[in-house]
């Protein structure tokens, strides 16, 4: 199939069609439906397909008298909540169409290439970002990961064993690493740094960025006949740090949004009993960043103890900053002919492989500059711009 018939075939699945955005979360029919289209994809050009125990997928290229570490690309099927139809897919898709390109062209690579497709790495279900990758290379532990709830109380554990995933074999896998020489990921543009005469660019770091929950306890009671002075309404230190978030991503010259809230119980007459928010903070450098979540706690906890209500907080992930090994990152700029080099301000698998391996990223501009929504978007010629980039630099890498 050609790249425009893969991507006619993702398209409709797990998409809302009133909003046109994207619902693809980890191990939920839709995301399944996805790894199927892998498998698929991979078997009819006959690469051999592997799954790890961390539910990560594998498609596996070996021409005869290939030897020594792959060149692993691709990148991951999952969404965030209303996402859009380029992050992570893109990566997938564009990765079967450089390997039927090389074939194509009679390449014969020296050294094997794979095609991945990485667990749960929005963390949109587990709250995780980059699962999949943070087990296989160890930077999560087991027991942690198995203990990870989604929104309805289930289990990574259980969603892994109602999936043929045992849970207590998932963690770090030094030998499915010992394999892979090097990782290169294409991805969406996420902004719009590239111009009009820059269909592909190459990404020189991911600044550091993590996920914080704050829990405000309060007490439930009932909105109409409770009095003002009588509440203890965690909406209202809820309130205090968001605002907080904001200033204190102003002074720091960081980024901080709140993007998922919980109330319980929900209801509109109801003073709620309980709130938890999310924060996600990101930024040029760490202590900019730590400084950021630092003052929106201290904020919380001000006003937390001001309306009488309990506050706690918990980093669920971090990611220092990462730098992709420069060596390669030179070497595919190079084979482009010096196509721009840019950071990115989003976390991704080649982030978390990178403490492990070499890695390196390639951007397909997005011109609407929106990510992580329905107006996502790459042009047809810039897609297959970014196919015919990510054949050349595989070819290079995987030369031998």
């Amino acid at each position: 199939m050609s790249f425009t018939e893969m991507w006619e075939a993702l398209l409709p699945i797990g998409r809302d069609a009133e909003s046109g955005g994207y619902h693809r979360f980890a191990w939920t029919p839709a995301e399944l439906e996805c790894r199927d289209w892998f498998r698929d994809e991979a078997r009819r050009r006959g690469l051999a397909v592997e799954g790890d125990a961390n539910g990560n997928l594998f498609a596996w290229w070996h021409p005869e008298g290939a030897h020594g570490p792959a060149v692993l690309t691709g990148s991951h099927l999952d969404s965030v909540p209303g996402g859009g139809a380029y992050d992570g897919p893109l990566g997938v898709v564009s990765a079967f169409a450089a390997i039927d390109l090389l074939r194509e062209r009679g390449v014969r690579p020296g050294r094997p290439i794979g095609v991945a497709a990485f667990a749960e790495e929005e963390g949109a279900r587990f709250g995780v970002a980059c699962l999949g990758s943070r087990l296989l290379t160890g930077a999560i532990g087991p027991e942690r990961a198995r203990g990870l709830r989604d929104r309805d109380g289930r289990s990574l554990a259980s969603v892994l064993a109602a999936n043929g995933l045992d849970p207590e074999r998932i963690g770090e896998d030094p030998g499915l690493l010992s394999r892979i020489g090097c990782f290169i990921e294409l991805h969406v543009e996420q902004g719009r740094a590239l111009r009009e005469d820059e269909p592909v660019g190459v990404a020189s770091a991911i600044v550091p960025h993590g996920r914080w929950r704050f829990g405000f306890a309060g007490e439930g009671n009932h909105a109409g006949t409770t009095p003002l002075t009588d509440r203890r309404d965690p909406m209202l230190p809820f309130a205090a740090m968001v605002l907080a978030a904001r200033r204190a991503a102003v002074r720091h010259g960081t980024l901080a949004t709140v993007g998922r809230v919980e109330v319980m119980p929900n209801g509109v007459n109801a003073i709620p009993s309980a709130v938890t928010a999310w924060l996600d903070a990101r930024g040029p450098a760490d202590a900019s960043v730590r400084a950021t979540v630092a003052e929106v706690r201290e904020e919380a906890r001000r006003a937390a103890r001001e309306h009488g209500v309990a506050v706690d907080l918990a980093e669920e992930s971090y990611t220092p900053v990462v730098g992709f090994d420069t060596a390669l990152r030179d070497r595919l700029a190079g084979v482009l002919g010096g196509v721009p080099v840019l950071p990115t301000g989003a976390g991704h698998d080649a982030g978390i492989l990178a403490a492990r391996m070499p890695t390196a990223m390639l951007f397909v501009r997005n011109p609407t500059g929106v990510s992580h929504a329905p107006a996502e978007h790459a042009e047809p010629d810039d897609c297959l711009a970014g196919v015919e980039a990510l054949a050349a630099v595989l070819d290079n890498a995987a030369a031998g």
